[in-house]
């Protein structure tokens, strides 16, 4: 198990580091992005997760769903395969933050 961490790496992009499972994902990773309100656009870089499961997926539905709220523009990049491939197992390969990540 590798320990999840968010770093802020300015103006809106954010880099996850770790694993997104289960075991890692806290109630304060959830509300990790409410931090984020001053940025009309935010990048999250998934490229440093290492394993994934279910809730990864759920968190990252739920940073779509704050961001939609707040009117806030959300883009993922580096996503890992096994993020792709629960999104389009759980059906949500059709959103367009995951549609963009299928090969």
């Amino acid at each position: 198990m590798s320990r999840l961490t968010i770093v802020d790496k300015g103006t809106g992009h954010f880099l996850v580091d770790g694993d997104l499972t289960f075991a890692t994902i806290t109630k304060r990773t959830v509300k990790s992005l409410t931090f984020s309100t001053a940025h009309k656009e935010i990048t999250i870089d998934l490229g440093g997760v290492g394993n994934t499961d279910s809730a990864g997926l759920a968190l990252m539905i739920e940073w779509i769903k704050y961001c939609r709220a707040k009117r806030t523009q959300l883009h993922f990049s580096n996503m890992p395969k096994q993020l792709v491939s629960l999104a389009r197992l759980s059906g949500f390969d059709k959103d367009a933050h995951f549609a963009a990540h299928l090969e």
